[in-house]
């Protein structure tokens, strides 16, 4: 009982000394706010108010169609323009797509001969540029075949080929961008957090008050996990409701408890990691440069940003042992499919045995450091 009266009393010490760092309260403020909704919506992997024009030399019932088959979110409203005007137009910026219809389209679509469209891009904006183009491929092919199956009277092909798309019916960036955004700043957070308290109880002479005390290694660390978990697991919360449910309207489908639960665990190794960082670092300075070795190495293996599928197969083995690969995993599982307990439950396990193992580990490092100081 007086263990953990001493891992309370300790943990609200270690609140007040981060209430008092205005930086830090700053930094985790933006990481779980700002940062997550620029990483959101900052980049897209979809078309989103391309501009483009028409150059329609064929006047046809056709090519008014295909004029109609462009508009938002995905374009702006199309402007027609004559050919001369395409080029000058181009280099001023004014169109980053141009698509020029030639004369007697729809009449030689009727012959059976092959007339071609010209679609002119401004690559300057390559990512929209290449991912525009074959939205507009698609958009021409689509609307010139159900014109022509109109107005022939075509039977229907034995075949219609319906695509759709799993968990993320409009493959909107955002829903998966903030989602890995949380995950990350989770990480990083909980680690710089923990290493940081650690560090600086040492620079500040702190933690020889605390030698002098009745203290144990094991309650000194176990109030930083607990501290640092409390003040991730708020800002975590407020986050997820603020800016991924309310601001980008992401849908939850799972149970938030449950990804709480996981959160939970997987903090027990985040923290546990911090204090290993806190611990053989003998500066801040000396800190920050480990936090980017391990951080860039837990967040690329991950699967958050590639698939563990595309990475080579003895690495997959390795990334076995990475508790972040498991976090993202079941995170993937209860957030966009709604998995419960039964479909997760093997990687919270691999989540609190990895971490556990290294909890002690850590502890054992910073018992022998408090050791050294003694």
């Amino acid at each position: 009982m007086k263990s953990l009266l001493n891992i309370f009393w300790l943990g609200l010490k270690e609140l007040r000394s981060l209430a008092s760092d205005s930086v830090m309260l700053f930094f985790v403020a933006y990481a779980f706010t700002g940062s997550i909704y620029a990483q959101a919506t900052g980049t897209s992997s979809e078309v989103n108010n391309a501009s483009i024009a028409f150059v329609d030399e064929d006047r046809s019932a056709l090519s008014k169609e295909l004029m109609n088959a462009f508009y938002p979110p995905r374009f702006q409203e199309p402007e027609m323009i004559t050919a001369d005007e395409a080029e000058p137009a181009m280099d001023e910026g004014r169109y980053m797509f141009v698509l020029s219809i030639p004369p007697r389209f729809q009449s030689d679509l009727s012959a059976g001969r092959h007339p071609d469209i010209q679609l002119s891009i401004d690559a300057t904006a390559m990512q929209q540029a290449s991912i525009g183009a074959g939205y507009i491929k698609n958009i021409v092919n689509q609307r010139i075949t159900s014109f022509f199956s109109r107005a022939s009277g075509a039977t229907p092909q034995p075949i219609d080929l319906v695509i759709r798309r799993l968990f993320n019916p409009n493959g909107v960036t955002a829903w998966f961008a903030s989602i890995v955004g949380i995950i990350n700043e989770i990480t990083i957070l909980t680690i710089i957090l923990t290493g940081a308290a650690v560090i600086r109880e040492r620079e500040h002479g702190t933690l020889e008050h605390l030698l002098v005390m009745p203290l144990t290694a094991f309650e000194i660390a176990m109030a930083k996990v607990w501290a640092n978990s409390l003040v991730i697991l708020f800002a975590t919360a407020a986050s997820l409701y603020l800016i991924v449910m309310k601001a980008l309207e992401v849908p939850f489908a799972g149970s938030v408890g449950l990804w709480f639960s996981g959160v939970g665990l997987y903090l027990f190794f985040a923290t546990a990691l911090g204090i290993f960082l806190g611990t053989i670092s003998r500066s801040m300075a000396q800190f920050a440069l480990l936090i980017i070795l391990v951080v860039v190495v837990l967040e690329l293996l991950s699967g958050g940003n590639t698939p563990v599928e595309s990475q080579p197969v003895w690495l997959q083995y390795i990334t076995v042992f990475l508790p972040s690969r498991h976090f993202v995993s079941f995170s993937q599982k209860i957030i966009y499919r709604g998995g419960g307990l039964s479909a997760v439950w093997p990687q919270f396990v691999m989540v609190a045995a990895i971490g556990l193992a290294f909890f002690s580990y850590s502890l054992s490092l910073f018992r022998k450091s408090i050791t050294v100081t003694k």
